[in-house]
């Protein structure tokens, strides 16, 4: 795992990371003034962003020297190499730039069998979401279980919406046949959160279609040692327990 480095001892690295994340991420967001662009794919990016992901690439530069990094705004193509790291500096850029809560750091390392550890920080909901591989998933030290079973009438379903055009009438198809058959919406603006909420048991699942490896690298981990099940069919991610799973796949897959 990782060049023989322990799981303890990658958590360890990856708290730190998202410690210098939320301090120069919460620099912006006191100051009320956050800087930004819109990309070529009409997503904004914030000078948080960037600064974010320059920060924890030079760290792990120094840490990890030999192991490449992916990250949503520098490098995002996954490399072929036995381990990795995967970073969105942050994950719900929209609410950050929105000064809405909700927004995460999210920060993983993975190798030939998937994610070995991984964290999602959200730090204006005092949520820190942690796991290591078989080592079972928490959220700020108290250990996570996924809601299972659940039956359709009665889930509670995140979701959230592509900044593509095609994607999004897609996703109006995928809303509005399932929004009469489910208990309800909710809409939080990070995938790495949405995702970890499943872990948590404060929704009951979620699909997205569009998400990107750095958005779901963490949190797939997260969800899976809490019991959940989390799959991807293209551009589609659903994540829920195994019960809840089962049913939503028929109907988005259909």
């Amino acid at each position: 795992m990782a060049n023989e480095v322990s799981a303890d001892q990658l958590l360890r690295i990856v708290r730190n990371l998202a410690d210098i994340a939320d301090g120069i991420s919460m620099k912006y967001a006191k100051s009320g003034i956050v800087p930004f662009e819109t990309k070529e794919d009409s997503t904004p990016v914030t000078r948080a962003d960037r600064e974010v992901e320059i920060a924890l690439r030079e760290q792990l530069s120094k840490l990890r020297g030999d192991e490449s990094v992916v990250g949503e705004e520098f490098n995002p193509k996954v490399p072929d190499d036995a381990s990795y790291w995967v970073i969105d500096p942050i994950d719900g850029t929209v609410n950050y730039l929105y000064n809405m809560a909700g927004w995460s750091v999210s920060i993983a390392i993975k190798d030939r069998e998937g994610t070995a550890v991984g964290v999602v920080y959200s730090p204006t909901i005092n949520s820190l979401f942690t796991a290591t591989r078989g080592g079972g998933s928490f959220l700020n030290g108290r250990q996570l279980k996924c809601n299972d079973p659940i039956e359709l009438d009665r889930a509670l379903i995140a979701t959230g919406f592509a900044y593509s055009q095609e994607l999004r009438k897609a996703q109006i198809l995928q809303f509005n046949d399932l929004v009469l058959k489910i208990r309800d919406y909710r809409r939080n603006g990070s995938a790495a959160v949405d995702i970890c909420h499943v872990a948590a048991g404060i929704v009951d699942g979620y699909y997205e279609m569009g998400l990107k490896e750095w958005d779901r690298a963490a949190a797939e981990l997260i969800a899976f040692e809490a019991g959940a099940k989390v799959t991807v069919h293209g551009e589609l991610t659903i994540a829920a327990g195994a019960h809840l799973h089962g049913i939503l796949s028929g109907h988005l897959l259909g």
